[in-house]
């Protein structure tokens, strides 16, 4: 069920909104680190013999590197997904991870909107129609 936020419910998310997506933002930086990482080492001539016939498990002779870059990136992806539960559970809109872009639903006048905020912003300052997205962002001023 979508939760309807006003203004001010919304701006009292802002601090640990700021804060879940500044981890996610780490988290996935981290995550696109670690997978290139991985693909390096399991280019490379001692990654390839050691994953010779791998279906994707880990056989007992893989490199302990690529086995623990694996391990590490599904912790990562563990962690993320934690962060996005936590929005969901409050119905707020994950949009984009490296902005912080988030939306949550609003009413005004019996028609369903968008509150819009993305990292760096103070309060949620913008809004938008359900069918327009980022581009058809405006100030929360002209939505009176």
């Amino acid at each position: 069920m979508t939760r309807f936020y006003d203004l001010d419910e919304a701006n009292a998310l802002v601090p640990e909104l700021r804060a879940r997506c500044e981890r996610l933002r780490e988290q996935r930086e981290d995550l696109v680190a670690i997978r290139d990482e991985l693909e390096i080492r399991e280019a490379s001539p001692e990654g390839a013999a050691a994953n010779a016939g791998s279906s994707g498990g880990t056989l007992p002779d893989e490199d302990d590197d690529i086995r623990r870059l694996r391990l590490r990136m599904r912790g990562l992806v563990d962690q993320m997904q934690a962060e996005v539960v936590w929005l969901d559970e409050r119905s707020v809109q994950l949009r984009d991870i490296p902005s912080g872009l988030l939306d949550v639903a609003a009413l005004v006048s019996g028609r369903q909107v968008w509150l819009c905020w993305r990292l760096g912003e103070d309060r949620f300052d913008h809004w938008h129609e359900l069918s327009t997205g980022f581009a058809g962002r405006r100030p929360i001023a002209e939505l009176a």
